[in-house]
């Protein structure tokens, strides 16, 4: 942490020392506006009826966490671990109040499932047409089905980098660099990044642009639809297919035979 402002290297030095909790609360309000940056971004996708307030709220847990946990070793940024943290932790809480109606789940999972066997049996990305067709959809149905359900893959690319469908709790920030994480587990967060790289590739030009974009460039959907020259519903529509196009290539690749 070398390039940091030299109070706040002797802020952490001495927590880590010390461990009060006089310190980790200094920690916390320099760092509190990462809080409410990551629950701006991920209230952009969410329904407008979930309270900003709210997710500010719950996010404040995996900055504590956050703070906590973090090694000043471990050769990244804080702020790298902590957005990471902080934006599972407000996932956690959605998920925990099950926001999300079981419907829109299951449309979720249909869709998902239609994207596998259509990939299967085309051996390329399904057109929408096709996906409508597989679905007993219209084109607008499809589109409003797509919009229904696009706030379920959130941090997507996330759970599934990091398992978190497989009942643990790990977020894209235990997957970085760390000289405590053992060959086993390094090899399989390796091989599931390559996994996830090679799916990527395999979009449409469009989707990767927009998954770039979003996930590792930080805008927002608006942000990407003023680029793209479209609406942020229509943004939120093609995050939303490359997300499940995703999904089902990953559920593939696991049940492949090694």
């Amino acid at each position: 942490m070398s390039n940091i402002d030299p109070d706040l290297e002797r802020l952490w030095a001495e927590y880590k020392a010390d461990n009060t909790q006089a310190l980790r609360d200094q920690l916390i309000v320099h760092y509190s506006p990462l809080v409410k940056y990551v629950a701006g971004r991920v209230a952009s996708g969410l329904p407008q009826n979930v309270d900003q307030a709210d997710l500010v709220s719950y996010g404040i847990f995996g900055l504590i966490d956050a703070i906590e946990k973090f090694s000043l070793d471990r050769g990244f940024k804080f702020e790298t671990y902590a957005i990471s943290r902080i934006k599972g932790s407000i996932l956690d809480e959605l998920r925990s109040i099950d926001w999300v109606p079981r419907s829109v789940r299951a449309k979720a999972r249909a869709m998902e499932n239609a994207y596998s066997k259509l990939q299967g049996e085309l051996h390329r990305t399904p057109s929408d047409a096709e996906l409508a067709e597989e679905l007993d959809l219209t084109d607008d149905q499809l589109q409003a089905t797509l919009g229904q359900i696009s706030f379920t893959g959130l941090v997507a690319l996330d759970e599934m980098l990091a398992g978190s469908d497989r009942g643990d709790s790990m977020t894209m920030g235990d997957t970085l660099a760390d000289d405590g994480l053992g060959p086993v587990a390094a090899y399989e967060v390796e091989e599931m990044r390559h996994i996830l790289a090679g799916a990527i590739a395999r979009l449409p030009e469009r989707d990767k642009t927009v998954l770039t974009l979003y996930y590792y460039e930080g805008l927002t959907l608006a942000e990407i639809g003023s680029i793209l020259g479209v609406t942020e519903s229509r943004v939120c529509q093609i995050h939303t297919k490359a997300v499940i196009q995703l999904r089902s290539r990953m559920a593939a690749s696991e049940r492949e035979p090694a």
